[in-house]
């Protein structure tokens, strides 16, 4: 992989990849509060023609550390984030059931990321 710096931006509620000073990808995301809370990933994409370079996967994975820093749970509803999951347990632990209804629940109050 390029060299890509990830940078958070949590009022936008984006997890962005740059390379060469230029945005290349992001994971739109969102929070859930109050405490203990969770950290919703809703939307994961590339620029196409930097697709195949592994800035997806590196997006997920600190994600998860991000919300392992935190303390919190990752709920992810992106399909790409999930698939990411299922294949790295060891880096992705399972939110609670309960914990993913709601994110899906709140998901409705932020149209922006749909």
């Amino acid at each position: 992989m390029a060299d890509v710096e990830i940078r958070d931006d949590r009022e936008s509620g984006s997890l962005v990849a740059y390379e060469g000073g230029e945005p290349v990808g992001s994971i739109a995301y969102f929070a859930v509060e109050p405490a203990p809370g969770a950290l919703v990933a809703v939307h994961t994409v590339v620029r196409p023609e930097h697709e195949g370079k592994g800035i997806a996967g590196a997006l997920v994975r600190e994600f998860y550390a991000m919300a392992g820093r935190e303390g919190v749970p990752v709920v992810p509803l992106c399909p790409y984030a999930a698939k990411w999951a299922q294949r790295h347990p060891d880096e992705a632990p399972e939110a609670p059931a309960e914990l993913v209804q709601e994110a899906e629940r709140r998901l409705g109050d932020h149209p922006e990321l749909h």
